[in-house]
C-alpha cells in the first residue's frame, strides 16, 4: 500500500522546492483518473473529499475507494477530508480510513479557530495521521469574499495548534474559472518569516499555471488544491461522449470515455508542481 500522510508527501516537498497537487474528487471516474495520472508521472497525489463528494458519497464508502487507489499504485496517496466543519464529521474520516484531515474554522474568530483546529490536530496526531487548517478565509467566485491571511495570525496559528499544513488567503478564490488573477506574492513572502510550517493554497484553479510552477519551486507553497479545472475537463468530455451517440444509455460506457481526458487534464497540474 502507498497511502501517505499529508506530512509524509508535505515535508519533502517543503525541503526539496515542490509542491503536491491537492485534487478535488467527486466520484469514481475522476479519483481512478487522478491516481493514474500520478502513477503516469511518478509523483505523489493527494485525493480529497470534499463537501460536495461527501453529500453524494458517504465517508465510509470514500474512504475505502482512496485506500484502494492507493493499493493500485505504486506513488503516494495522500486520502484526505477537504473542509471539514465539525468535529464529528473529522472524526467519522479518521474511523473510515483517511490519512489527513482538514478542519476548516475560517469563518469563526481567531481564538476559536486555533482551539478547535487544535483538538483536531490532536485527535489525528494520535491516530498517526495528518491535519491541515486554515486562518484568513478564502472566498468564492460570484459568492463569498475573501479575507487576507494577516501574518502575525498566521504565526500564532501554526504555533497553537501544531498543524502539518497551513492553508492562507492571498488572493485566491474558491471555483475560478479562468486563470486571469494571480497569487499576491509580497503577502506569501510575509507568512513565509514568520511560519515554517508547508503553506496550502485553495482554489488553485483560478491562479496561472506558470506561477503554480514558480511558486511550487521558490516558496513554502507545498500544495496547491486543484478542483474546477478539472471538473471542466470532465464535463467536457462526458458532453462530447453523451453527443456522440444519443442511441448509447450505457452509463459504464459512457462514463469511460471521460477517463483519458481528465488523467491528461490531471497530469498537466501534476508535471507543473512536481
Amino acid at each position: 500500500m502507498t497511502l501517505a500522510t499529508l506530512a509524509d508527501v508535505l515535508q519533502p516537498a517543503l525541503r526539496n522546492g515542490h509542491a503536491v497537487a491537492g485534487l478535488v474528487c467527486l466520484g469514481w471516474e475522476d479519483m481512478r483518473a487522478y491516481a493514474y495520472a500520478a502513477e503516469a508521472e511518478g509523483c505523489p497525489v493527494i485525493l480529497q473529499a470534499g463537501p460536495g463528494c461527501r453529500e453524494h458519497t458517504p465517508l465510509p464508502v470514500l474512504g475505502k475507494m482512496f485506500r484502494h487507489l492507493a493499493n493500485e499504485v505504486s506513488v503516494p496517496v495522500v486520502a484526505h477530508l477537504d473542509h471539514g466543519y465539525t468535529f464529528d464529521e473529522c472524526k467519522e474520516a479518521l474511523d473510515s480510513g483517511f490519512s489527513s484531515l482538514m478542519y476548516d474554522g475560517s469563518r469563526k474568530p481567531l481564538q476559536q479557530n486555533i482551539d478547535e483546529t487544535a483538538a483536531i490536530v490532536e485527535m489525528a496526531h494520535g491516530a498517526g495521521i495528518s491535519c491541515e487548517g486554515e486562518i484568513g478565509f478564502v472566498g468564492y467566485a460570484n459568492g463569498e469574499n475573501s479575507a487576507g491571511t494577516e501574518p502575525e495570525e498566521a504565526a500564532i496559528f501554526a504555533s497553537a495548534t501544531g498543524v502539518d499544513a497551513l492553508a492562507i488567503s492571498v488572493g485566491n478564490v474558491h471555483l475560478q474559472e479562468n486563470q486571469d488573477g494571480g497569487l499576491d506574492v509580497d503577502r506569501i513572502r510575509a507568512i513565509e518569516t514568520v511560519t515554517d510550517v508547508p503553506l496550502v493554497i485553495h482554489g488553485g484553479s483560478g491562479v496561472p499555471s506558470a506561477q503554480r510552477a514558480e511558486l511550487a519551486h521558490s516558496s513554502s507553497i507545498c500544495k496547491f488544491n486543484i478542483g474546477t479545472e478539472l471538473r471542466m475537463a470532465f464535463g467536457s468530455a462526458l458532453r462530447a461522449s453523451v453527443a456522440s451517440d444519443e442511441k448509447r444509455f450505457d452509463r459504464v460506457q459512457i462514463l469511460k470515455d471521460t477517463h483519458d481526458p481528465v488523467m491528461a487534464a490531471a497530469r498537466r497540474v501534476l508535471a507543473t508542481l512536481k
